[in-house]
C-alpha cells in the first residue's frame, strides 16, 4: 500500500512538472500567401495611394498563458507592388526605398502589450532604407484557431502604425506627398 501510495505521489508530481511545458512559448511561421505589408499616403492632395509589399515573412513567438510574445517580420522591398511597374522602380530608387543598397526592410519586436487575453500593441524597431526608428504597432484584430485545412495550430493578426518617411531619409517631395504615412500588416502564421 505504502509503495502504491509512493508511486501515485511520484506520478503526481512527474504530471505536475510537465504542465507548465505545455504553456511555453509557441513559435508560428508566416504563412507568405496570406502575409502582407501595405502602405498608404497623401499624394498632392488629389489622393489616398495604397501600394503594399507581396514578399513578407517571418516568425511570431506567443505564450497565451503567460501573455508574452515577440514578432520578427522582415519585408522584400523590391517585391513592391504599386500597380505601376514604372512607379514601382521609382519607388526603388535612391529618393526613397534605394533597394539597390537595402533590400529588406524589418521590424523586430521588443515587447508586446496585451488588454486582457489578446495582444492589443506591440512595440519595436522598425528598419527602413538602413534607418532603425522605434514604433508602436496598434494590434486591430487577433485569433487563434487550429487551421481548417492545415490541421494546425495557427494565428492572424492586423496590425497598423504611422510613420514619418522624413524620419527614415525618404522626404523626397515632403509635405506635398504627405510626410505621414500609414503602414498596416495583416499576418497569418502556422505553428511549427
Amino acid at each position: 500500500m505504502k509503495q502504491r501510495n509512493a508511486l501515485l505521489a511520484s506520478l503526481i508530481l512527474a504530471a505536475s512538472t510537465l504542465v507548465p511545458a505545455f504553456a511555453a512559448p509557441v513559435t508560428f511561421a508566416t504563412d507568405p500567401n496570406h502575409t502582407f505589408a501595405r502602405f498608404g499616403y497623401s499624394h498632392f492632395g488629389y489622393s489616398l495611394q495604397q501600394s503594399r509589399f507581396d514578399k513578407v515573412g517571418g516568425t511570431v513567438v506567443y505564450d497565451a498563458e503567460a501573455k508574452t510574445g515577440s514578432v520578427d517580420i522582415t519585408i522584400d522591398a523590391k517585391s513592391i507592388s504599386t500597380g505601376s511597374a514604372l512607379f514601382n522602380e521609382h519607388i526603388q530608387g535612391p529618393d526613397f526605398l534605394d533597394t539597390a543598397k537595402f533590400p529588406t526592410a524589418t521590424f523586430k519586436s521588443t515587447r508586446v502589450l496585451f488588454n486582457g487575453d489578446k495582444p492589443s500593441a506591440i512595440e519595436g524597431n522598425l528598419t527602413l532604407k538602413g534607418v532603425t526608428k522605434p514604433v508602436t504597432l496598434t494590434v486591430n484584430g487577433f485569433h487563434t484557431m487550429p487551421h481548417p485545412m492545415l490541421k494546425k495550430d495557427a494565428l492572424g493578426a492586423n496590425a497598423s502604425t504611422t510613420v514619418k518617411r522624413t524620419d527614415f531619409n525618404m522626404g523626397k517631395y515632403a509635405p506635398n506627398v504627405s510626410d505621414d504615412i500609414r503602414i498596416e500588416v495583416a499576418i497569418e502564421a502556422i505553428r511549427q
